[in-house]
This record gives C-alpha cells, sequence and structure tokens, in this order.
C-alpha cells in the first residue's frame, strides 16, 4: 500500500495541473470502489474550481468551494492527468474531466482505493479521530512521551496507530526504529523521553527523504509522472530479513507484531 510519501508525491506531481483549473464532468464506470461513491460526485464537482489540492494522512483530498473529493489510492490505485482523448485501459473507474480539455484519472485493479465526499466546512469521518501529521511541528518527542505513557503495546504498534500520528506506515516505522536505535518489540510506556526525541527526529528526517526521493516503490505503485520511486534502494532494516546489518554487519532478527513483517537488529535497537 502506498505510504505518506508515495502520497504525498502524487500530491506534489498533480498540483501543478489541478489547482486552479475548473471541473468539466465527471465519468463514474462503476458505482463503488472499496465504498459507494457518493452522488455529490457527480452531482457538485461538474462547474466547481479546484481551489486546491491537499494530503490528510494518506487521503488526498481536491477542494472546492462546496466541498472536496476524499481520495485513497487503496492497495494499487493510481491518478494521472492525461489528454482527453486517451484510451481507456481495464480499471479505469474514474474520470474527472477538465476545461482545458485534460482529464484526471483514477486507476484501481484491486478497488481497495475510495472516492468519498467532505462537504465545504465538514470533517469527513473517516478523518475525524486522526492524530497530527508526523512532518508538523507538534508531533516531536514531548508529544510521543506523553502519549504513550500507560501503554504496554509494543512502540512499533504504537507508532503505526493512525490515532497517534498519521502515515506511519510499516516501512517508515522499521526504519525509523532503526535510526533511532530502539527495538520494536519494547513496550512503548518504557521508553524514555529523549529516545523519543530521537525517534520523533527519525520519523521526520527519513519521511522527507523519502518524498525527496520519489517514496518507496511497492509493487503496484509509481508515481503520477509513471516513474518509481527511489527510496527503496536505501532500507536499512524494512524487507531484509535473513541479511546483516548495514551497521553493525550482525544478524537481522525477525518477527510479526500486529500482524506485520518487523525486521531490526538486536544490536543496533535497544
Amino acid at each position: 500500500m502506498p505510504e505518506l510519501p508515495e502520497v504525498e508525491t502524487t500530491r506534489r506531481g498533480l498540483e501543478p495541473h489541478l489547482q486552479g483549473r475548473r471541473i468539466h464532468g465527471v465519468i463514474l464506470r462503476r458505482p463503488d470502489l472499496r465504498w459507494p461513491i457518493p452522488a455529490e460526485i457527480e452531482q457538485q464537482l461538474p462547474g466547481q474550481r479546484i481551489e486546491a489540492i491537499r494530503r490528510r494522512a494518506k487521503y488526498l483530498l481536491l477542494d472546492t468551494d462546496v466541498g472536496s473529493a476524499l481520495l485513497h489510492l487503496g492497495m494499487s490505485g493510481s491518478l494521472r492527468v492525461l489528454p482527453g482523448d486517451t484510451p481507456v485501459r481495464a480499471h479505469d473507474h474514474v474520470d474527472i474531466s477538465l476545461e482545458d480539455g485534460r482529464l484526471l484519472r483514477f486507476n484501481d485493479p484491486r478497488r481497495f482505493g475510495c472516492l468519498l465526499w467532505q462537504p465545504a466546512g465538514e470533517t469527513h469521518e473517516l478523518l475525524r479521530e486522526l492524530g497530527p501529521e508526523p512532518l508538523d511541528d507538534v508531533f516531536d518527542g514531548d508529544y510521543l512521551f506523553h502519549r504513550s505513557r500507560g501503554r504496554s503495546a509494543a512502540v512499533k504498534t504504537f507508532l503505526m496507530d493512525q490515532r497517534i500520528v498519521v502515515g506511519v506506515g510499516n516501512i517508515y516505522a522499521a526504519e525509523s526504529l532503526f535510526t533511532a536505535g530502539i527495538n520494536p518489540l519494547r513496550e512503548a510506556g518504557k521508553v524514555s523521553r529523549a529516545r523519543y526525541q530521537r525517534l520523533a527526529d527519525a520519523v521526520k528526517e527519513i519521511l522527507g527523504h523519502a518524498i525527496t526521493r520519489g517514496g518507496t516503490t511497492l509493487r503496484d505503485f509509481i508515481s503520477p509522472d509513471g516513474a518509481p520511486g527511489y527510496f527503496e534502494q536505501e532500507l536499512l532494516v524494512y524487507g531484509r530479513e535473513g541479511e546483516n546489518c548495514k551497521q553493525c554487519g550482525r544478524l537481522l532478527r525477525y518477527a510479526s507484531i500486529g500482524q506485520r513483517a518487523t525486521v531490526w537488529c538486536g544490536y543496533c535497537q535497544r
């Protein structure tokens, strides 16, 4: 599944093509993706100008005066800005045509993505309980230390809880914990304030770097221009079970935490 850097890369790739453009029409080739597509998408989007394209967690929002189209790429979704006469391929489920003759096309083979509606001035229920953005100033060691007190869950599970902080999925949680030198199995409530500051700094650094490198290439994800991300080449622990630690040379360890594959170094991460 695309993680925060992939979604942010998508947002940045789409922004210059969409922001300020007026929507001409909407074509839905099926009534649903993961959930039914609300009638407002067809009824209210046409004629509206796209004021902004935002990201909240792993969701993208196309903001207009009357409301926002809320999109999630799911496991295999992709968004492309294409000429209006581009032939339709399999799994091209949604076209949002623009007044300049181009269109925004949503392709989703597995249909785990979504296209929903958020009325102006409201917050969609999927976004209401989300924690802060990891790149915002409020996300720091003090915040993590405060939220973790009394928690017995593994610190990796805690870090991936979207109510604590959004967008830190399996890849970036594993990499951040390695950089901070924290064992992912350690109880969240037993990690010190100083170590949480190192973890918050690592999350910001790694996510920021991944965004500049185009995200992490997953099997079903490529960026809006069709080019793969490049952060995958720099992974230190994620997906490297059975290999040696790049820092100390010892064999990396493997476990399943919250049904997620987890790789870490027993020597570098305490």
